[in-house]
């Protein structure tokens, strides 16, 4: 599934704050691990292993394959914002629609069931 939020920057406390108001939104513990890139915004990442309890693992650099479903998703995200679009430019309202749409995506390896459903499914049984 393929969540985003808007920050205001990025630096590391926005990097913080928009992962807290993620989290807040599922079970604790649904969100085990994340793999990043070295960007400067996941210096927070020690608080976000203490306070989450979650794994961070970076990415080698220049190893965009070691970070799959994110490449994946960015695709997706490029079909509704294609490269060069300023996303200050986007509104929540339409980054909410287009998440949206990607997440209800009916999908093969998922057995043509969407991410969202796949998704939940899985948080369900945290509850």
């Amino acid at each position: 599934m393929y969540l985003a939020l808007k920050m205001p920057d990025r630096t590391a406390h926005s990097m913080e704050i928009a992962f807290g108001v993620i989290a807040s939104q599922y079970p604790q513990k649904t969100f085990l691990t994340t793999t990043t890139d070295r960007g400067k915004e996941f210096a927070c990442y020690d608080a976000l292993e203490t306070f989450h309890e979650l794994d961070v693992y970076f990415a080698d650099p220049y190893s965009s394959w070691q970070r799959g479903s994110n490449e994946n998703g960015n695709g997706l995200l490029r079909e509704f914002f294609p490269k060069g679009h300023d996303f200050a430019e986007v509104t929540n309202e339409e980054l909410a629609h287009a998440i949206h749409l990607i997440n209800d995506r009916p999908r093969k390896c998922l057995g043509w069931k969407s991410a969202h459903e796949s998704f939940m499914e899985q948080v369900s049984h945290l509850a």
